[in-house]
């Protein structure tokens, strides 16, 4: 049996009705636009997503894997990792017509929403690269890893269960990493500019970033300078 059971018989009318009109990949990224940013340094399963009406990075690509499974796409998460100054981001992603597109929470406006229009993971990934930055206007996109199958933690009553939110997350850290940006393209990046630097911290929660030679990287979540694990 997975996990859908007893997330569907957890829900709400509301919170059924709620899910029943996210029928599309866009439509979910939109629900998780509405939801205030979550500066919270725990994590929250599919379900008390939908209770507390707030998300991370990691919830949100969760619960998007979760509402992607109830029309039709299975459910799948892959890890973006920085160069170490930076927290990590989760992304949910999806597939049409063989091309890839991915659904995601975040604290910065670039690292959202993708179309289907990607024709392998590394071009997804690299459609990130110039939106993932840290407060010291660093560009910290390094690589990722996935994609990671949540049916596999079906046993654990994922879409449920806060407690296998934990699991999800060590896992994210255990699989294999496709190296982005070497060390020689490294030296050449130039620092994010004034006027993308203010772009992308649109709507941010300050609570909710990342400080450089303040916190240490953060794993299984996050996005550049975005939530906490």
């Amino acid at each position: 049996m997975d996990s859908r059971s007893s997330f569907e018989s957890a829900l709400t009318a509301e919170e059924r009705n709620l899910l029943e009109g996210l029928t599309h990949p866009f439509r979910i990224q939109q629900f998780l636009d509405s939801i205030p940013y979550s500066p919270d340094d725990f994590y929250r399963s599919p379900r008390r997503v939908l209770r507390d009406r707030t998300a991370h990075c990691f919830d949100g690509a969760v619960f998007a894997a979760g509402a992607l499974r109830r029309i039709g796409f299975p459910p799948l998460i892959l890890d973006l990792f920085s160069n170490g100054r930076d927290d990590e981001h989760l992304l949910a992603l999806f597939k049409v017509a063989g091309r890839w597109g991915a659904v995601a929470k975040s604290n910065f406006v670039g690292l959202r929403y993708r179309e289907p229009v990607y024709g392998c993971l590394r071009e997804l990934a690299m459609s990130y690269f110039e939106q993932y930055y840290n407060t010291a206007r660093e560009k910290t996109l390094r690589g990722y890893s996935g994609p990671l199958r949540l049916v596999s933690f079906d046993r654990l009553d994922w879409m449920a269960s806060d407690a296998a939110m934990e699991a999800i997350a060590r896992r994210t850290d255990e699989i294999r990493r496709v190296v982005l940006i070497d060390a020689e393209m490294e030296q050449r990046l130039s620092p994010v500019d004034e006027r993308s630097y203010r772009a992308g911290l649109i709507g941010a929660d300050p609570h909710g970033l990342f400080r450089v030679n303040e916190n240490p990287p953060r794993s299984g979540s996050g996005a550049p300078d975005d939530r906490p694990a």
